[in-house]
């Protein structure tokens, strides 16, 4: 009985898949879904693997990536109450990239089987993914058009704003709630990694930012956000 009240929280805590399902499809959704816990740099699921799951990320970071000719290219860091792996499956495909944590992170996973199920038998809940679909076709328009259109200074002002969006600021206000690498600024902000740290560094200089290890604190988010807007 407890473990059965702790998956109905648990059900009930992913408010974006629970609130659309009837009764019925509560109880399946409540006995279906399961807990992963991941260490920093563990793989989710891997390019050219069979979707199996769809997730929704609870806590800590998922990146990303595809394998390109230059290497490996970040193309979109999940955040927390997010599901994604999903859009694979629909497709009817294999994985065309890979999800790796990027901290002690936390998901909770449903078979794919089932999504497939509640999509058939309810509208409300199929509507859910055509709105999410949309949505990420949309942020891939205006990601293109940023980095194909911009300048460096541009790029990875708008990226440092899109960051501070997606995972917010710790209790000081400022310092970005996320702690990434000088590579995977440069990928989300399609610059070698060498220009990602001398404009990084111009940031500081020009006192929109501060910069301690892989700590990154905003201090004019108003002249970032300029310095984006110009391109």
């Amino acid at each position: 009985m407890e473990k059965e009240n702790e998956q109905t929280e648990l059900a009930k805590s992913v408010s974006m898949l629970w609130d659309p399902l009837t009764d019925e499809q509560r109880e399946l959704f409540a006995e279906n879904i399961s807990v992963r816990n991941l260490s920093r740099g563990e793989i989710l699921y891997k390019e050219k693997s069979t979707p199996t799951f769809l997730y929704y990320l609870i806590r800590g970071k998922i990146t990303i990536y595809r394998k390109g000719i230059a290497g490996q290219q970040i193309v979109r860091m999940v955040e927390p109450r997010s599901i994604f792996g999903y859009a694979a499956a629909i497709e009817g495909v294999d994985y065309r990239s890979t999800a790796v944590a990027g901290s002690d992170t936390t998901v909770m996973q449903m078979p794919i089987s089932l999504m497939f199920h509640f999509i058939w038998e309810n509208s409300d809940f199929a509507m859910l993914f055509l709105k999410e679909l949309s949505q990420l076709l949309g942020l891939s328009v205006e990601r293109t058009m940023s980095m194909t259109q911009k300048h460096i200074r541009g790029r990875l002002a708008e990226s440092l704003l899109q960051m501070k969006k997606k995972y917010g600021v710790e209790d000081d206000g400022q310092t970005l709630a996320v702690y990434l690498s000088r590579d995977d600024i440069a990928q989300m902000s399609n610059m070698t990694t060498s220009n990602a740290i001398r404009t990084l560094s111009a940031f500081a200089q020009e006192g929109l930012i501060a910069i301690e290890g892989r700590k990154i604190k905003f201090i004019n988010v108003d002249e970032l956000q300029v310095v984006s807007d110009r391109g």
